[in-house]
C-alpha cells in the first residue's frame, strides 16, 4: 500500500521525538540525583554553639554572613523565625565596585553575602550560625561554593560588633574540635567591613525563580533542609524584601 503523501517524514520526527522524551527523563532523573546529593551536602546535625550573646532589651540586630551564591542564602533565612529582613549584597570590598558585573571579575574583594535584620528575643545571633553552618553552605569549601568558584563565594563571616566577632570565632573553635566535619573549616571573619545591596533584581530569586534550574539543585534542597533540621525555626511564608532596603 502506498503511503500518503507528507507521511514519510513522520518516522524520524516519531523517534525524534522518543529520543527527547528519554533525554528529558534521563535529565530530570540526574536532577533529581543531583539535588538529593545537594541536600545530603547542605544537612548537618551539628551541636549548638556554647558561647552565644547574652539576652538584653534589643529588638533588632544585624548580622552580615557569607556562603556561596547570595540567592540560596537570602532565600533560606527569608524562612527563618525571628528575621525580618534578608537582603543580598556585597561586603568586603569598596562601594565603588559593589556591582554584580565588577564583583563577578574576582578583583574587588567583596563576597556575594545577605545583611539579616533579626528579632534577638526570638533567635540568637549563635543560633542563626548554627543554621548558617548547617543548612546554608559547606564551611570547608575555600572560595567557592558548589558550582560557583572565586573569592566572591567564599565561606565568610561580617561581624557587627566585637561580641559577634567573639562568638564566631569560638563557634568555629568548637565546631573544628568537636570535628564536625571532614575537612578543616575555611570560614573567614572579617571585622569592619561594610555592606552594600545588591541590584533589586538579586533579591527575593529564590522566591521568584523556583523554576530555574540552579534554583532546583543548588538551593531548594537547603530550604528543605532548613524545614527538616530546625523545624520550629522554619516559617512557610519567606519574609521578601522590598525594593526600597535595597537603596544605598
Amino acid at each position: 500500500m502506498s503511503r500518503s503523501p507528507g507521511r514519510p517524514a513522520a518516522a524520524p520526527f516519531v523517534r525524534w521525538g522518543v529520543r527527547a522524551l528519554l533525554a528529558m527523563m534521563l535529565l530530570m532523573a540526574g536532577v533529581g540525583l543531583w539535588a538529593a546529593a545537594s541536600a545530603a551536602t547542605n544537612e548537618r546535625q551539628i551541636p549548638a554553639p556554647l558561647l552565644d550573646e547574652p539576652a538584653g532589651p534589643r529588638t533588632s540586630e544585624v548580622a552580615v554572613l557569607a556562603g556561596g551564591c547570595f540567592w540560596g542564602v537570602q532565600g533560606v533565612f527569608q524562612h527563618v523565625v525571628g528575621v525580618t529582613s534578608a537582603v543580598s549584597g556585597y561586603a568586603g570590598g569598596s562601594e565603588a565596585t559593589a556591582h554584580y558585573e565588577i564583583v563577578s571579575t574576582d578583583t574587588t574583594g567583596h563576597a556575594e553575602s545577605v545583611r539579616i535584620t533579626f528579632d534577638p528575643r526570638k533567635i540568637s545571633y549563635g543560633r542563626l550560625l548554627q543554621i548558617y553552618f548547617s543548612v546554608v553552605h559547606d564551611p570547608t569549601e575555600l572560595d567557592r561554593q558548589g558550582p560557583d568558584v572565586g573569592t566572591q563565594y567564599r565561606s565568610a563571616i561580617f561581624p557587627q560588633s566585637q561580641e559577634q566577632a567573639r562568638v564566631a570565632a569560638a563557634y568555629i573553635a568548637q565546631l573544628g574540635q568537636a570535628h564536625v566535619f571532614s575537612a578543616p573549616i575555611v570560614t573567614r571573619i572579617e571585622p569592619g567591613k561594610a555592606f552594600y545591596p545588591a541590584e533589586a533584581y538579586h533579591q527575593n530569586y529564590l522566591t521568584e525563580h523556583p523554576d530555574s534550574l540552579y534554583i532546583a539543585i543548588n538551593d531548594l534542597p537547603k530550604l528543605a533542609a532548613l524545614k527538616r533540621v530546625f523545624p520550629t525555626l522554619y516559617r512557610p511564608d519567606p519574609v521578601l524584601v522590598a525594593m526600597t532596603d535595597t537603596a544605598r
